[in-house]
């Protein structure tokens, strides 16, 4: 049986003692995957990982994904994406998000079907800053008030990508390319979702990317929107994660969200990223739909 230790009281789970860069044994996998699916953040840290092996380790827990940003991809490895503020030896980034705040968000919930699992592996850290914190959605909306829980059932956020670029601080990470403008039109996706297997009830949300309510007017869907943000925020269900060079952390965007405090610019920071599409009938597994009423988006 594995070793784990608690780090949040619902959310996050130290996994020790495991080399990944090793082969696993199937009983330690079925583990692993159980784990993933309970509590939604795994952390492992001390690890030494090439690209290959990190790909190899993150594919077992679902088939990898390749994301939009074909811009951040590893050139050795595609499914990698290379999230640092370095350059090359001709000015031009390795990477992308490399500096600044990002604010709480869901990866990719701007697609139709999001590729919902996820992993970052900390390769160089800035002396302080960047820390990264994940917000348990589950238990936000288990501690909504009735009549807010009322407001929400049946309703579809609409997330457009274009918010989130705009967000960027970096006029690099803002470019986007014809090709991907085409892969990410708007989509609306259902604000409550129900776990396959326990029938729990989470929020799904990404601030950076919600520009309103499916049928709703503009201005009432950001407002109901806004209520429910400041519901789910609170500091009980976040863990902040404090990174360590070697730190490998597995998190499920279905039910969580994550944002990162800004850190020195001129300090290098180097992370590698992963997009995992999970197991729809261990995970909540959005299911996204075009965003066609034109009601509820921004004039």
């Amino acid at each position: 049986m594995l070793e784990t230790r608690q780090l949040h009281p619902t959310l996050a789970r130290e996994v020790v003692g495991l080399r990944l860069w090793e082969r696993l044994e199937e009983a330690t996998v079925a583990e692993l995957r159980a784990l993933y699916a309970q509590f939604g953040v795994l952390v492992f840290r001390r690890q030494a990982l090439s690209e290959a092996e990190l790909a190899a380790f993150c594919g077992l827990f679902g088939p990898l994904e390749r994301t939009v940003r074909s811009d951040w991809a590893s050139p050795a490895t595609p499914e990698v994406t290379v999230l640092s503020n370095l350059k090359d030896g001709l000015g031009r980034p390795i990477g992308g998000l490399g500096d600044g705040e990002l604010q709480w968000h869901s990866d990719q919930s701007y697609t139709l079907q999001p590729a919902t699992g996820a992993a970052l592996y900390a390769l160089e850290l800035p002396p302080e800053g960047g820390e990264t914190f994940w917000v348990d959605l589950r238990a936000a909306y288990a501690s909504l008030p009735r009549q807010l829980r009322a407001k929400i059932a049946g309703k579809r956020g609409i997330f457009d990508y274009t918010r989130r670029l705009a967000g960027y601080g970096r006029a690099a990470d803002q470019e986007i390319s014809e090709e991907t403008k085409g892969l990410t039109p708007p989509v609306t996706h259902a604000l409550v979702r129900a776990h396959p297997e326990t029938g729990d009830r989470s929020l799904y949300l990404d601030a950076t990317t919600t520009v309103g309510i499916d049928y709703m007017d503009t201005a009432s869907g950001l407002a109901l929107l806004d209520e429910v943000y400041e519901s789910a925020i609170r500091d009980e269900f976040v863990y902040t994660h404090r990174w360590q060079v070697g730190d490998l952390v597995v998190w499920d965007n279905g039910f969580t969200m994550h944002r990162r405090t800004p850190f020195d610019p001129g300090a290098r920071r180097l992370m590698k990223r992963m997009t995992m599409n999970l197991d729809r009938h261990r995970h909540v597994v959005p299911d996204g739909r075009l965003a066609q009423s034109e009601v509820g988006m921004p004039i």
